[in-house]
C-alpha cells in the first residue's frame, strides 16, 4: 500500500541523509541547498507541497507537487525559462526513491501512478514531470506511469525532458 505524508520539520534531519546518497546526488542538487528549498515549503515561502511517500508503513522516497503559475515570472523562471512555455494551469511532480536497492523494480511508477490519481482527484488535469533526459531510469518510469515527451517543447528545455501525464481511455 502505498500513502503520502505531508513533510514535517522533524522529517528534514532523514531527508538531508537521503540528499547525500549517491543516487540522489546525481540528479539532485547541493543536499543542504535542497533541504532549504524544502524548509520554505513547510515554512509557507514556497507554495510547493512536500510529501514523504509510504510504502507498506515504511518512509520508502519524497515527492512534491509544484504549481507552474506560481514559479512563472520568478527568480526562479530567470534559471529555468522553459517555465515559461507551459501551460499556468498544470502541476509538476518531482521525486526520489530513498533506498538504492530499490531502484528499477517499479516503485517509482507505482507511487507516481497514485500521486497522479490523487492530483487528479483533486482536480488537476495538467500534470508534468521534468527529469533529466540521461536519467533513462526515470525516463522509463515516468513512460510506465503515464507520462509522454511534450513534442512542441522537445530541444526547447535544456537538460530537462518535460513530459505531461496522458488520461488514456479505462486509465488515469
Amino acid at each position: 500500500m502505498i500513502a503520502f505524508r505531508p513533510v514535517l520539520a522533524d522529517d528534514l534531519p532523514v531527508l538531508l541523509e537521503w540528499m547525500h546518497r549517491p543516487h540522489w546526488r546525481e540528479w539532485w542538487g547541493d543536499p543542504e541547498s535542497e533541504l532549504e528549498h524544502v524548509r520554505d515549503m513547510i515554512e509557507g515561502r514556497d507554495t510547493t507541497q512536500p510529501f514523504i511517500f509510504v510504502v507498506d508503513g515504511k518512509d520508502a522516497g519524497y515527492i512534491q507537487v509544484w504549481f507552474v503559475k506560481d514559479q512563472q515570472g520568478t527568480e526562479f523562471a530567470k534559471e529555468i525559462p522553459w517555465l515559461e512555455l507551459l501551460p499556468p494551469d498544470a502541476v509538476g511532480v518531482d521525486l526520489s526513491i530513498a533506498d538504492r536497492a530499490n531502484l528499477s523494480q517499479g516503485l517509482g511508477t507505482r507511487v507516481l501512478q497514485a500521486f497522479v490519481r490523487r492530483l487528479r482527484q483533486d482536480g488537476f488535469k495538467r500534470i508534468v514531470i521534468d527529469p533529466d533526459p540521461a536519467n533513462l531510469r526515470a525516463v522509463k518510469a515516468y513512460r510506465k506511469a503515464g507520462f509522454r515527451e511534450m513534442p512542441d517543447l522537445l530541444g526547447r528545455t535544456g537538460d530537462s525532458l518535460l513530459m505531461e501525464h496522458m488520461i488514456m481511455e479505462g486509465v488515469s
